[in-house]
């Protein structure tokens, strides 16, 4: 064999050898790829079970902010780090039973203060609130006409669409206690054209 062919047979062994190199380093890069795409959609998975879920509006009490058919995401850890501070979003079940009702009204009463609607507005603690939204004036004070005492944990919620809403007001809802309250809406997916993050 001549000096040309051993030195054309090395420089062949060299490039299968560099080519195998490169074969199994785009292999394990794939690979690595593929894990880091498995363990993104994992996490996304386990983020989703455990702190959100969606909640379609069935009802109007909520308008204009929420209408009905409107799909959201909650949140469900943000009050179980926080307490829901007076004027923001809830979300709560009606009893413990896991089948209960779900609904998502404003929070207007705090723990340890009273709540009265007269005239149409809404006094805590015996002072007019004034909101940062232009609610129209409430019709029918229901339970809310005497003061309502709110106890440790307990609520004083109403919709936003004051006339035709069943909220603290009602019997069937009345105080909410914190320890029904599941999570605070978050995001509107669904139409898109309401597509985006819920503001207080």
């Amino acid at each position: 064999m001549t000096k040309d062919k051993l030195q054309n047979k090395f420089q062949f062994i060299k490039f299968q050898k560099f080519k195998k190199i490169l074969e199994n380093h785009k292999a394990k890069a794939a690979l690595l790829w593929i894990f880091e795409i498995v363990v993104v959609l994992v996490f996304a998975a386990v983020v989703a079970i455990f702190f959100f879920q969606s909640v379609t509006m069935k009802e109007s009490s909520m308008e204009p902010t929420l209408s009905t058919g409107d799909q959201v995401f909650i949140n469900r850890i943000a009050y179980k780090l926080a307490e829901p501070k007076r004027g923001e979003l809830v979300i709560f079940a009606t009893s413990e039973a896991e089948d209960a009702a779900l609904h998502i009204k404003r929070v207007i009463g705090l723990p340890g203060e009273t709540v009265q609607i007269k005239d149409g507005r809404i006094l805590i603690n015996g002072e007019t609130y004034k909101e940062d939204k232009d609610f129209p004036a409430i019709s029918n004070p229901g339970m809310a006409e005497d003061s309502v005492r709110l106890g440790a944990g307990e609520f004083f919620v109403l919709g936003d669409n004051r006339n035709n809403s069943e909220d603290s007001r009602h019997g069937d809802i009345g105080k909410v206690q914190k320890k029904y309250i599941t999570g605070k809406p978050w995001f509107v997916f669904w139409p898109l054209g309401k597509l985006g993050f819920l503001r207080n």
